[in-house]
C-alpha cells in the first residue's frame, strides 16, 4: 500500500479499450483514439497513481494483490468491437469470486459498460449482480439534451444525491463529493443502470430522455471496498476525455474507489537493540529533568545530577556506533556534558557540539540521527532541559529534485520522530539549533528540522473532525489526504520546503524574522500567511507541471489555515490563528466559502483564484511598505486585516492614528492581547473541537 493508488487495467478479457497506445494503433489503425485509454491512464499518472495493464491470464487473488483499483472497460466479442484479442469476454466463476472477495477486502472496482450491453457476449451482468447493479439493454436517446445534435450522445444530469446527506462517506464519517468540480458529462451511446437503494447515483438521463431519469453512473460500497459502474465507456476514451468535465470525473471516481490507505507513516524503531539502549538513555534524561532550573542549571541534588549525566554520557557512548555519521558530533556532546559537570553544573554550554551537528549536510532519505542537547522545545517545554531525540530524515528523490531545480532551501531538513523525551511530548514539531543552550549565539544557523510526521498527524485529526462537524463534503483526493499518513507527510514536506524559503524572497519592507522584534503581532500574522499563500500559488504551478503532491499541498494549506490554526492556542497575540481567520473571512466575503444551513460548502473551482487575490493584496501591502514609515506600515497592515476580520470594539488601533500614542513602544503596548477576536463561527467551532485539538499534544504518526 503506497500513498498513491495502484490501478490495474484489465486487458485480458477481449476488452475494447487499452491503456497502451501502440496496442490501440494496432487494434484500430485508422482511428486509435476510439480504442485508447492512454490519455485516461496519463491523467491518473499525473495525479500520482501508478497504472499498468493486466495483459494475460485469469484474474486471481495473486493478480489483484497490491492493486488498489481494478478497471474493467467494455469486454466484447470481436464480432461487435475491435478488441485486444486476448482472452474471452466471459469471466469465469472463479474470477468473479476473486473480484467479489477483492472488493469485500477493501479493493476498488471500476466497470465501464455499454449500450445494448447484452449483445456483446460478455457476462458483466453476472459480475455486477454480486454488487446489486444491473445494466439495462437499451440505448438512451435525448435530442433535446445532447452533444453536437446527436440524440444518442446524451448529456447526463448530475444528481443532488452526490452532494447531500447521502453522499458516499469515508473514514471517520467524512462525506465525499464525487462530483467536486464536475458539472457536465456526455455519455456517447449509453445504456442505463439499475442500482441498489444504498447506491449513490451520480448522473441520470434527463426528464425528457428515453428512458427518462435513469441512472448512468452509480457508486456502491460493498464490505470494505467500493464499486463504480458507468453505462458508457466512450466518455474516458482518448477522443472524449477532454470533453466537458470528463477528466475530473475520471480522477474523482478512481480516487474514491481506491483502497483506503492503512494507517502507516510512523518512523518506527526498526533496530530493537538501538531502541532498548535509547530507552535507557531516556530514563536517565527524565531523572535529570526535575533537578534542572529554567535556564538548564542544576539546582536539585548535585550528586544525583552527576550520576544521571554519567548515565547519559555512557548511553551516548553505547549508541554512537549505531550512528557512525554523527561520530564527531556525539564525541563533542560527551565532552560538553563532562565540561558541564567540571564547571559545577551551572548554565550548560553545548556550543562546541552544536557547531559539529550538521544534518543539512546529510539529507539522505531514511538516515537517522541521535540528538542530545540541553534545549527548550518551541511550542512545548520553555525550560532548558536536556532532551534526547531519535530522528529520521525524510528526503525522497522527488523532493531532492524539486529542491535542486528551483526551490533551493539548503537549511531545510524534514524529519520524523523515532523516539523522544518528554520535552517533545508536547505540541512542538520543530528541532531548531537556536533552542540549544550555548555560551554565545553562532554567527549563523545552517539548518532547521521540521517534524513532518507530527504536522501531518495533527492536521489529519483536526481536519477530519472539522469536516465532519461542519458537514463539509470533500473531493475524493482531499478525503484520501486525510486518510493517508504517508501522503500527508509527503505533502507537508513539500509545503514546508516552499513556505520556509519564502521568508527571504519577495518585496520585504522589514526583517521577515520579525518575531524577535517589537511589533504588533498582526505583522507576523501577515508574514506567515504571505508565505502560505505563496506556497499555495507555487503548488498550483507545480500541479500543472505534473508534481502530484502539489494538489495535496493546496488542500493542506487551506484546511490547516481554516480549521486548525484559528482554534489552536491561547488568544493572546495568536498570529497563526489570525492568519487563518483572515483567509476564511476573505474567502467567505468572496462567496468561495459559505456557511449556510449549518453546513460549510466550498466552491473548489474558485479557491485558487481567491487565494491568489488575497496574496495580491498582501504583496501590495509589502511593496507599498518599502516606501512607508514603520508607523504608517503598521497602520496599513491593521487596516488590511480589519477590512475582513473585525477588530475588538475596544481597539484603540481601530480608531485610527489620531487615537494612538506617538511613541512607538506605546503604540505596541496599545495592541490588545486579542486585537482580532474569533468570530461567532470560530467560537462555536472551537467549543466543539477543543478536545480534538488537545488530543494532538505529543501526537505520534
Amino acid at each position: 500500500m503506497t500513498a498513491f493508488p495502484a490501478v490495474l487495467f484489465d486487458e485480458a478479457h477481449s476488452e475494447a479499450w487499452t491503456i497502451r497506445r501502440e496496442v490501440a494503433e494496432s487494434m484500430n489503425p485508422a482511428h486509435p483514439d476510439d480504442n485508447s485509454y492512454a490519455e485516461a491512464a496519463g491523467a491518473l499518472r499525473r495525479l500520482g497513481h501508478t497504472v499498468r495493464a493486466h495483459t494475460e491470464g485469469p484474474i486471481t487473488p495473486a493478480v489483484l494483490d497490491g492493486c488498489d483499483v481494478f478497471v474493467v472497460a467494455h469486454p466484447s466479442a470481436g464480432r461487435w468491437e475491435r478488441t485486444t484479442g486476448v482472452g474471452s469476454p466471459v469471466f469465469s466463476a472463479e474470477e468473479i469470486d476473486a473480484l467479489e472477495a477483492y472488493v469485500a477486502g477493501g479493493g476498488g472496482l471500476i466497470v465501464l459498460a455499454e449500450h445494448e450491453q447484452e449483445k456483446y457476449g460478455s457476462n458483466l451482468g453476472e459480475l455486477l449482480a454480486r454488487f446489486g447493479v444491473t445494466v439495462e439493454h437499451t440505448t438512451v436517446q435525448d435530442p433535446g439534451n445532447c452533444h453536437n445534435t446527436v440524440a444518442t450522445w446524451v448529456l447526463g444530469v448530475p444528481t443532488a444525491q452526490a452532494v447531500t446527506a447521502q453522499a458516499v462517506t469515508g473514514p471517520g464519517g467524512v462525506a465525499q463529493d464525487l462530483l467536486a468540480e464536475v458539472g457536465r458529462a456526455c455519455f456517447y451511446r449509453a445504456g442505463t443502470l439499475g442500482a441498489p437503494a444504498e447506491a449513490s447515483v451520480l448522473f441520470t438521463t434527463s426528464g425528457a430522455a428515453d428512458p427518462a431519469g435513469a441512472p448512468l453512473v452509480a457508486a456502491v460500497r460493498r464490505g470494505r471496498g467500493r464499486v463504480v459502474v458507468l453505462a458508457d465507456s466512450d466518455l474516458f476514451g482518448d477522443d472524449s476525455i477532454r470533453d466537458y468535465d470528463h477528466e475530473k470525473l475520471w480522477g474523482n471516481l478512481v480516487t474514491w474507489a481506491a483502497r483506503v490507505p492503512e494507517a502507516s507513516g510512523a518512523a518506527r524503531a526498526s533496530r530493537p537493540e538501538v531502541a532498548e539502549e535509547f530507552g535507557r538513555l531516556k530514563a536517565a534524561v527524565e531523572r535529570l529533568r526535575p533537578l534542572q532550573a529554567k535556564d538548564g542549571s542544576v539546582t536539585g541534588d548535585h550528586d544525583e545530577a552527576v550520576a544521571c549525566i554519567s548515565e547519559i554520557v555512557d548511553g551516548v557512548a553505547r549508541l554512537a556506533p549505531h550512528f557512525p555519521h554523527d561520530a564527531e558530533y556525539l564525541d563533542a556532546v560527551m565532552k560538553d556534558f563532562r565540561a558541564w559537570v567540571a564547571a559545577g553544573l551551572g548554565k550548560p554550554d553545548f556550543l562546541d557540539s552544536l557547531n559539529l551537528f550538521h544534518p543539512d549536510a546529510q539529507r539522505i532519505d531514511g538516515l537517522e540521527h541521535l540528538v542530545v542537547f540541553p534545549m527548550y522545545t518551541q511550542n512545548g517545554n520553555p525550560d532548558r532541559n536536556v532532551e534526547a531525540v531519535w530522528i529520521r530524515v525524510v528526503w525522497p528523490d522527488w523532493l531532492a529534485e524539486l529542491e535542486a531545480g528551483g526551490y533551493d532551501n539548503p537549511m531545510f531538513v524534514p524529519i520524523t520522530f523515532v523516539d523522544f523525551t518528554s520535552g517533545y511530548d508536547t505540541n512542538s514539531a520543530v528541532l531548531f539549533p537556536e533552542t540549544v543552550v550555548v555560551r554565545q549565539t553562532p554567527p549563523r544557523f545552517t539548518w532547521g528540522g521540521i517534524f513532518c510526521d507530527r504536522e501531518a498527524a495533527r492536521f489529519r485529526r483536526v481536519s477530519e473532525a472539522a469536516a465532519a462537524t461542519l458537514k463539509l463534503e470533500l473531493p475524493p483526493d482531499a478525503a484520501r489526504l486525510l486518510a493517508s499518513q504517508d501522503l500527508a507527510q509527503d505533502t507537508f514536506v513539500l509545503w514546508d520546503l516552499v513556505h520556509d524559503r519564502t521568508h527571504s524572497h519577495g518585496d520585504l519592507p522589514f526583517d521577515p524574522f520579525m518575531i524577535k522584534q517589537r511589533m504588533p503581532y498582526w505583522l507576523y500574522s501577515l508574514e506567515e500567511l504571505r508565505c502560505d499563500l505563496t506556497a499555495y500559488g507555487e503548488a498550483v504551478k507545480l500541479e500543472a507541471a505534473g508534481v502530484p503532491h502539489a494538489r495535496y499541498v493546496q488542500y493542506a494549506i487551506l484546511f490547516d489555515r481554516l480549521f486548525r490554526f484559528p482554534i489552536t492556542g491561547e488568544r493572546v497575540r495568536n498570529y497563526d490563528g489570525l492568519g487563518g481567520q483572515l483567509l476564511f473571512a476573505y474567502l467567505h466575503r468572496q462567496g468561495i466559502v459559505r456557511w449556510t444551513d449549518n453546513r460549510l460548502t466550498i466552491d473548489w473551482s474558485r479557491v485558487a483564484d481567491g487565494v491568489a487575490d488575497l496574496r495580491g493584496e498582501v504583496e501590495k501591502l509589502y511593496r507599498d511598505g518599502i516606501d512607508r514609515s514603520k508607523r504608517a506600515h503598521w497602520l496599513a497592515a491593521h487596516e488590511l486585516v480589519a477590512t475582513y476580520v473585525e477588530p475588538d470594539p475596544a481597539s484603540v488601533w481601530k480608531q485610527g492614528v489620531q487615537a494612538l500614542p506617538a511613541e512607538q513602544k506605546a503604540m505596541v503596548d496599545a495592541v490588545l492581547p486579542d486585537e482580532f477576536p474569533l468570530s461567532m463561527f470560530y467560537e462555536a467551532l472551537r467549543r466543539k473541537l477543543t478536545e480534538v485539538v488537545e488530543s494532538t499534544r505529543g501526537i505520534r504518526a
